[in-house]
């Protein structure tokens, strides 16, 4: 049976996450725009700099600082090729933190599909609403 839409990019974000480095959450990004993918994301060191695998977390008021978001990185990668993300759909393992919330909201993405609830900041669900941005919660359990 052929999967929808969303199942099939979820799947694909599942996959983008087995690329991360920082093991505290491994996280995958896929941006969409009209059945294509435009960019995707994984938590990781900023390029050139170690990752969390190699050299242990960075840890700060208990967030590892050393991690680029999965997000951050999906949307740096669209600015990196000059590709617009206006109007995008965001696929993401686990819901945005605030601080990807705001970049999300700001890169212009039209909708939000997430599997994972995790840490859900009340603050950034308020941003997504009044941004009139379309959020939906995709069950999905990696094969």
């Amino acid at each position: 049976m052929r999967p929808d839409w969303d199942s099939y990019f979820m799947k694909i974000a599942y996959a983008v996450s087995e690329r991360s480095t920082c093991d505290r959450a491994l996280v995958g990004c896929v941006l969409v725009l009209e059945k294509r993918i435009l960019t995707t994301g994984f938590n990781g060191s900023p390029m050139g700099q170690p990752h969390c695998e190699d050299v242990g977390h960075l840890m700060v008021d208990e967030h590892c600082v050393r991690t680029i978001h999965a997000e951050t990185n999906a949307i740096i990668q669209a600015a990196l090729h000059g590709v617009s993300t206006k109007g995008s759909t965001c696929y993401v393992t686990h819901l945005p933190c605030i601080n990807c919330t705001k970049a999300l909201i700001n890169a212009g993405i039209a909708r939000l599909v997430y599997s994972v609830a995790y840490r859900t900041d009340e603050n950034a669900m308020n941003f997504l609403k009044a941004a009139n941005i379309e959020i939906c919660q995709k069950d999905y359990t990696p094969a």
